[in-house]
């Protein structure tokens, strides 16, 4: 199986790439189907807007008093014994978390889900210092396997059918081919279980951080998160700082909007609740906690009162279920750690926008994304503020804004307001324009990949209008 690199960079030619591959599209229908159908039958029973409105104002509320509730956070976690680190970006948040491990004098790593640690690259920086990092969760397993980075950011193997993963499993690990899932899961766990208990540190993601309580909670299906933040010695825990939330009575609605949208289901296998290191009473859990805190851009998306719409995303990944672009070109096409709807409001921030200028536009704005949010999030505002911005007619508040402002763009809607302002120079040149039709070229840049290229029409309306008018007359 061949191993691509993607960059947001060349969207437009990998989307193209993906539209002419059967096999992506067939994977992803399929599977975007299915979710799409279980969500909605996850909710038959609930008024989902009310939920989703109580969910949205949850997000909002923690937001709004975001720095207050991080101390606060910090606070409570000290004095539950998990000692809080602080990382400005993801290169901080790297060094620390390697620092932690070199401090065991760790070799190897076990890894739960988390795509902040995918966001900073921590596998390739720990493997630099000579740490071994092992992704647990079976998807991120055989997307690690298979050299490749997660392609959704709840199924990372989502676009890999059953003779695709049996080839993973028979190439890098030996096994006996077979299409048998079961037994394919069953050999992925007796590998990983070996490396669990070798471990010496295990580092894990962060769904909702608990200000009141010092709480971590860890949504999972799998029961790998449990053994990585309590089997090895030492438990870190990686999180952006925009998952906190204030009261432990938040988690419930937050933690039913999650499942169901995410997966369809009504409950998780586990929902991890991590208030400290194992205490003298305890038989298990670890020695220590850590929980680092990663902003790597969030202060900045914080400081804008429309764009800080982006940081209530819980992370169910059904803005990508739902979108049409997404759904077709599949998340490596898109080049970032967070594909979709939300990777293409979330990814400029953090990236800038020189790298993802052309995220922004990778939407048919049908508004889906918006409609199944369960927080709320007006993504195709986002979207279009993006845009707006990309082309330098926003606040400026982006990194990179204007990076995508055309000189010979601007140049021609400059000559237009001139032209439009000035009623006999618009008439004669329109009327120039009709004289001229035939010279008119056809290709016209991106817009004439799929439309025909307009032409001026021979006549002008106010000279129609006013032969009409004539012939009135004449009558």
């Amino acid at each position: 199986m061949t191993v691509q690199t993607f960059t947001p960079r060349d969207f437009h030619r990998q989307a193209h790439e993906a539209l002419e591959n059967p096999q992506i599209r067939a994977n992803f229908r399929s599977a975007m189907d299915g979710l799409m159908a279980k969500r909605r039958d996850s909710f038959g029973d609930w008024d989902l807007e009310t939920l989703r409105e109580l969910g949205a104002n949850i997000r909002l509320r923690a937001l709004a008093g975001l720095p207050d509730l991080l101390e606060r956070l910090e606070a409570r976690c000290e004095a539950n014994g998990i000692r809080v680190h602080w990382a400005e970006d993801g290169e901080h948040a790297c060094r620390l978390i390697r620092e932690l491990c070199e401090a065991r004098g760790a070799r190897s790593v076990i890894k739960g889900k988390s795509m902040v640690t995918e966001e900073m690259h921590l596998n390739a920086h720990l493997e630099d210092a000579g740490i071994q990092a092992l992704e647990s969760d079976l998807g991120e397993y055989l997307v690690q396997l298979n050299e490749q980075t997660p392609s959704h950011i709840i199924m990372p193997a989502i676009h890999l059918n059953t003779d695709e993963i049996a080839d993973v499993m028979h190439d890098k690990t030996g096994i006996e081919r077979t299409r048998d899932v079961d037994a394919m899961t069953a050999a992925a766990r007796a590998q990983l279980r070996e490396r669990f208990m070798a471990a010496d540190v295990g580092i894990s993601g962060v769904n909702f951080a608990v200000a009141e309580t010092g709480t971590l909670c860890l949504v999972e299906n799998e029961g790998n998160g449990r053994m990585t933040t309590t089997v090895p010695p030492v438990h870190i825990a990686v999180t952006g700082i925009e998952k906190v939330v204030e009261h432990l009575r938040d988690v419930a609605p937050l933690y039913s909007l999650l499942t169901r949208s995410a997966t369809g289901q009504h409950a998780t296998t586990y929902l991890n609740m991590i208030s400290g290191p194992r205490r003298p009473e305890e038989h298990d859990g670890p020695e220590e906690v850590h929980l680092v805190l990663v902003d790597n851009g969030r202060s900045s998306i914080y400081q804008d009162d429309e764009l800080l719409d982006t940081l209530r995303c819980i992370r169910c990944g059904a803005c990508m279920n739902h979108c049409p672009v997404y759904t077709r070109v599949g998340g490596h096409t898109y080049g970032t750690t967070y594909p979709g709807p939300i990777g293409s409001i979330l990814s400029p921030h953090l990236m800038g926008l020189e790298d993802t200028q052309d995220l922004p536009t990778a939407s048919s704005l049908c508004g889906a994304c918006g409609e199944v949010c369960p927080v709320k999030i007006p993504i195709p505002d986002l979207l279009v503020r993006l845009r707006r911005e990309a082309v330098g007619e926003g606040r400026g508040n982006v990194r990179g804004a204007g990076t995508k402002r055309s000189r010979t763009e601007l140049a021609a809607w400059k000559s237009w307001q001139w032209l439009a302002t000035h009623p006999g120079a618009w008439r004669g040149g329109t009327a120039l324009a009709g004289k001229l039709r035939a010279l008119t070229p056809s290709r016209l840049g991106a817009w004439t990949e799929y439309r025909v290229a307009p032409r001026p029409a021979k006549t002008t309306l106010h000279a129609l209008l006013r032969q009409r008018r004539s012939e009135e007359k004449d009558a």
